[in-house]
């Protein structure tokens, strides 16, 4: 069996660590319960991206700057 590789791309990580600190507050808080983690993933990974959305038009970055 082939070795599944997965390549993401700076941003995309942070996205990914941003939704599953979301996900694992929802497991935590007792919301994404057994049979519909799908739903609680993408829902995660909506807001980590609404999250960094936000920050990036409500911050100007060291490397925007002229």
């Amino acid at each position: 069996m082939a070795k599944r590789y997965l390549a993401l791309q700076p941003s995309e990580g942070v996205i990914v660590k941003a939704a599953a600190q979301i996900y694992a507050a929802y497991v935590t808080a007792g919301r994404a319960e057994e049979g519909n983690e799908s739903e609680w993933i993408e829902r995660s990974i909506r807001e980590a991206i609404q999250i960094a959305r936000t920050v990036d038009s409500s911050v100007q970055a060291d490397a925007e700057v002229d």
